[in-house]
């Protein structure tokens, strides 16, 4: 796809090209490193209206790249290895920086709120972006503290079109620049894709930003105060209260997402499998997700990933564990389905949620008929699980909000158009933890109890 934006330069803001190309002025922002995490910006700012750096058309290397791809010869891509062996593990509380107060009120308080959203950077403008952060942003004004978000999951294609480090100020950082928590990332296409035009190295910005060793302000910041996420590498277990999710990378194809292939070996695979060994040997009781960019399940423009999904299945089945929840980007819209298995009649949903800010498409061709929701995608059958699409936006841009606690995993749908003041969802899924069936969400009591009884008894006196 060609992807083309013309801006310029805002004003009064640090510039982070000249730090990243090696040719900075003397007040260029510098690394640095923390003892500390740090999220924000020490006080809300106005939104960026323009993009500090011009970004031309890729449409040049695009020409190059399906040239290639009529001769088939793009192939995934190599990438390193994570730290931490076969299951590379990180903890809320690491990412926290050892926060075990905040940890403990969580866990006290009995659920887990946070977000999630993919295809969240943008060629042509801050402006939709914006509209993503803010709402999300707003989510963190709340009367009862349990519902605060504790982090946000991006699903992927974080940085356009390839990932290039000069980018990451406008379409990363400064959008999330009041983004009040930590941001972790599953790697999508557009991240780890190495223009045929540019010698560079396949997630290189991705890893310095995501995938740091410490706590470190990067150069790519440019001169925000957020610093770098500490993730393993691209494939890692998150372990929060409530809730474990298999961040998985599916590399850098269009389609289909790939996890494991003779190309990039099976590290994935013995992650996963070895993520569900323990799973089941700690009899962990909590939500379990897989996240990655490509998406098993869609209807839109993009194929599923059949592969993927099918080497996930084998390791779910030969160990005996099964997610609760599948969630993806890509597709540049939002998506969602309820898979029903065969073998137990379990159900599972998959989200896509990939209407962070870049370009939306269409699930329906122009002339065509309007899609309509829910409807089977899949038929059962002796070797298919039946498959139904439930709901869908492909008008709107959106995040996920998704709340766990010790017997219900709830996932929401937020498009970024109902604005700071609305904060009941478009779309929602509630799976109970037990039983893995699809069941009416339990909702918390958030003190409009006492407010009846308090006007019923004020009426009374009058």
């Amino acid at each position: 796809m060609k992807r083309t934006k013309q801006t310029s330069k805002r004003t009064k803001r640090s510039s982070p090209a000249a730090a990243v190309g090696g040719t900075a002025a003397a007040n260029a922002p510098s690394v640095r490193t923390l003892q500390q995490p740090v999220f924000s910006q020490p006080g809300p700012t106005p939104d960026p209206t323009t993009f500090v750096v011009n970004h031309p058309s890729d449409g040049p290397a695009y020409t190059v790249i399906d040239q290639l791809n009529k001769k088939h010869k793009l192939q995934p891509l190599p990438y390193p290895l994570p730290r931490g062996g076969v299951e590379p593990q990180l903890t809320l509380e690491q990412v926290m920086g050892g926060n075990t107060a905040a940890i403990k009120r969580i866990t006290q308080g009995g659920q887990l709120v946070f977000h999630a959203t993919g295809d969240c950077g943008s060629t042509r403008g801050p402006a939709t972006q914006n509209q993503v952060a803010d709402k999300m942003t707003s989510d963190f004004q709340e009367s009862d503290p349990r519902e605060v978000p504790q982090f946000n999951l991006l699903l992927g294609d974080i940085v356009y079109s390839f990932g290039e480090a000069v980018y990451y100020y406008d379409q990363f950082y400064d959008p999330y620049r009041d983004y009040p928590a930590p941001i972790l990332a599953a790697a999508g296409n557009h991240d780890g894709m190495v223009s045929p035009l540019a010698h560079a190295r396949t997630l290189d910005a991705y890893l310095r930003n995501f995938c740091a060793e410490s706590f470190m302000v990067t150069l790519e910041a440019g001169g925000l105060s957020r610093t770098a996420q500490i993730q393993p590498g691209v494939f890692f277990t998150l372990e929060a209260p409530f809730v474990r999710i298999l961040v998985l990378y599916s590399n850098t194809l269009e389609d289909p997402g790939v996890i494991a292939d003779p190309t990039i070996g099976n590290a994935q695979l013995a992650f996963v499998k070895a993520a569900l060994q323990r799973v089941k040997a700690e009899k962990f009781k909590g939500a379990l997700l897989f996240a990655d960019h490509h998406p098993p399940y869609t209807v839109s423009r993009h194929g599923w990933s059949i592969s993927l999904l099918k080497q996930l299945d084998q390791l779910c089945d030969q160990v005996g564990v099964w997610p609760h929840a599948f969630l993806s980007g890509h597709a540049h819209n939002f998506q969602r389905f309820t898979r029903t298995r065969q073998s137990d009649g379990t159900q599972i949903p998959y989200l896509v949620c990939g209407n962070g800010g870049h370009g939306l498409q269409k699930l329906s061709a122009a002339g065509a008929a309007v899609l309509r929701a829910p409807q089977v995608i899949q038929k059962a059958s002796a070797s298919t699980d039946q498959v139904v699409l439930e709901n869908y936006d492909d008008t709107n841009y959106g995040y996920l909000r998704l709340i766990v606690d010790a017997n219900q995993l709830r996932i929401e749908y937020h498009p970024a158009s109902d604005g700071a003041q609305t904060k009941t969802p478009d779309d929602f899924v509630t799976v109970d933890l037990a039983t893995r069936k699809l069941v009416h969400y339990t909702a918390n009591d958030l003190g409009m109890p006492a407010q009846a009884r308090q006007i019923r008894k004020l009426r009374r006196g009058g």
